[in-house]
């Protein structure tokens, strides 16, 4: 067996396979050594020909990558779903964002909303903006980020609002979870994972992957903001 096993992830499970790692060595599994970025950089780079064993993406994006031969399509099982939320600093008033126009108003009233560019919440929110015919006000105040956490624009007192999935949220420190975006506005992102046909650890690779979409590690995805 290797001592190790090299996963590519979306952010919004960072905080789940971080604090899975020890409990899948202490069965007796390999070392999880993990990179995380968001789907679309992480299928750039997936397919600029970057190899590892395994890989969690949004299903869509698995999908992709399997169809394309990269990803064993029987492999695939899906982990969790999660929901885009907004956050604001560690003390500050948390608006309210209930109903679809008490949301629109929060993010007009705020002086400026951090949000991703390439990450899944990102692509729902742009699109959400565009539908409450508020995108041109908020984009000229916004704070878009490439990939990263987009709460850290909180703490550094560059956005009033943050808006990413949950589990993303809740990964930086100095801020609080308003809620999320009323549901009947957004379609959770199911998280997916899957082998990559290019390892050379397949046995390690399955036995990972029966491991997180088991029963045993759904505590760990809901403290980190998800829904197995």
């Amino acid at each position: 067996m290797s001592n190790a096993i090299r996963v590519l992830s979306t952010l919004a499970l960072k905080g789940a396979v971080h604090g899975l790692a020890g409990q899948y060595e202490a069965t007796g599994g390999a070392r999880i050594d993990a990179d995380f970025a968001p789907t679309l950089a992480l299928l750039d780079r997936l397919r600029s020909g970057e190899v590892a064993d395994i890989v969690i993406l949004t299903r869509e994006g698995l999908d992709e990558v399997a169809r394309e031969g990269r990803v064993v399509a029987e492999s695939c099982v899906d982990l969790a779903r999660s929901f885009v939320g907004i956050a604001v600093k560690a003390g500050a008033g948390h608006p309210d964002i209930a109903t679809e126009a008490a949301l629109r108003a929060a993010l007009l009233g705020a002086r400026s909303v951090a949000y991703s560019r390439f990450g899944a919440s990102g692509i729902l929110f742009a699109k959400l903006i565009e539908r409450l015919g508020i995108a041109s006000d908020i984009n000229a105040k916004a704070q878009i980020i490439q990939q990263g956490f987009t709460a850290e624009r909180l703490v550094t007192g560059e956005a009033d609002l943050a808006v990413q999935q949950i589990s993303e949220l809740k990964q930086v420190g100095g801020i609080e979870v308003v809620g999320p975006i009323p549901r009947e506005l957004q379609t959770p992102a199911v998280f997916s994972a899957g082998r990559m046909a290019a390892t050379s650890t397949p046995a390690e690779a399955e036995r990972l992957l029966r491991f997180l979409a088991s029963p045993e590690v759904a505590p760990a995805l809901r403290e980190s903001g998800l829904e197995p």
